[in-house]
């Protein structure tokens, strides 16, 4: 038999227990290499950089 809480917890108790559960939003920073955002400790979408490196050869669009 799996293990039963003995008691009902309460609706504050509840809450208070679910306190930490919220979405929080993405860590939004600037790219030290092309000053866009992007978000945090992940490869910059716009220039490929990622810790002072080259990572991802980014095609630019010749309008």
């Amino acid at each position: 038999m799996p293990p039963l809480p003995k008691r009902k917890r309460s609706k504050a108790s509840k809450g208070a227990h679910r306190a930490h559960n919220a979405v929080k939003s993405a860590a939004i920073v600037e790219c030290p290499h092309c000053h866009r955002p992007m978000m945090a400790h992940r490869v910059c979408p716009s220039c490929g950089y990622y810790r002072g490196r080259d990572v991802l050869e980014i095609e630019t669009a010749n309008a």
